[in-house]
């Protein structure tokens, strides 16, 4: 009986998390096409915003799985856009840093707050073990998605 629930389970799951993917990447290209952004460069942005400060394009090519030649045409759109600016390192002149512009950055805060902004409430009912999983979870599945990507670039697929 156990084994039957769990199986059961998994298949939910698989059927569950497809949907949740889906419906992400139909919310992400909506959010794009509102921003006028290619819905990877909106993710980019997004990423940009979690780092610590303004990074090398190298840097974005790490944060994106893309090539550098393709992380270099991504930073123009973006740049192209108002969303980011180009920048000499002050520690090192020949370093070229990619950093998000605070205005446009803030613009991009405020699509998403209007979007999401009772995202939060939908974990109100969970107690902090439950939360804890959903966050576990989360990462897990970011790590196995990225070692998924990189097989996927290395042709193993």
């Amino acid at each position: 009986m156990a084994g039957e629930t769990r199986e059961r389970l998994l298949d939910e799951l698989s059927s569950v998390s497809r949907r949740y993917m889906a419906s992400y990447a139909l919310f992400n290209q909506a959010v794009a096409d509102h921003l006028g952004l290619h819905p990877t460069d909106l993710q980019c942005l997004n990423l940009l915003t979690l780092e610590r400060g303004p990074v090398t394009t190298g840097r974005v090519a790490e944060l994106t799985g893309l090539t550098t030649g393709s992380a270099t045409r991504l930073v123009d759109r973006l740049e192209r856009a108002g969303y980011v600016v180009r920048e000499r390192d002050a520690a090192d002149r020949r370093r070229v840093l990619v950093a998000t512009v605070p205005e446009k950055v803030a613009e991009f805060g405020r699509v998403w707050e209007r979007l999401g902004g009772e995202w939060s409430a939908l974990f109100d009912d969970l107690d902090d073990t439950q939360l804890g999983l959903i966050v576990d979870h989360m990462r897990r599945t970011t790590d196995f998605s990225a070692a998924q990507v990189a097989r996927l670039r290395a042709g193993e697929v």
